[in-house]
């Protein structure tokens, strides 16, 4: 599995908006700036951020971009999922029920089971308030 630069994009964006807070709503072109982004690039994720109804935006001059919910109440996963779609590491685990002819044989499923326990286990325990404080740490450094 690897996340794509949407992916980490997005996560990237919703902790600016975390982080950047202040009750008013923050323009694109901030989060452009502060994160070396194009801002062409963060209004087609922002737009699937919005259309999820995880930001709320206002259009005009005092318009922009805020977190429709409080930082802790979003996962990383959450996050994630939404842009990249499903994250396990192997086809046969994307379903409730294995299709895979061989999985009843196939040894191998148990560490693509275990590693997408692991990989669920982190996105789904950390949220952006986690991230947050993180961010904060490395700054005091």
């Amino acid at each position: 599995m690897k996340i794509s630069t949407k992916g980490r994009y997005a996560l990237r964006m919703m902790l600016d908006l975390a982080i950047n807070d202040t009750g008013n709503y923050i323009k694109i072109k901030e989060i452009a700036q502060r994160q070396g982004i194009s801002d062409k690039y963060l209004e087609q994720i922002i737009t699937m951020l919005s259309r999820a109804g995880y930001v709320k935006s206002v259009r005009g001059a005092s318009g922009g971009y805020k977190l429709s919910k409080k930082p802790e109440e979003y996962t990383v996963g959450m996050i994630l999922r939404l842009t990249e779609g499903s994250l396990v590491p192997v086809a046969c685990l994307e379903d409730d029920v294995n299709e895979c002819p061989r999985s009843y044989d196939c040894a191998t499923i148990e560490v693509y089971k275990r590693l997408n326990e692991a990989i669920e286990s982190v996105i789904d325990s950390m949220t952006l308030g986690d991230l947050m404080e993180i961010q904060l740490d490395k700054k005091r450094v």
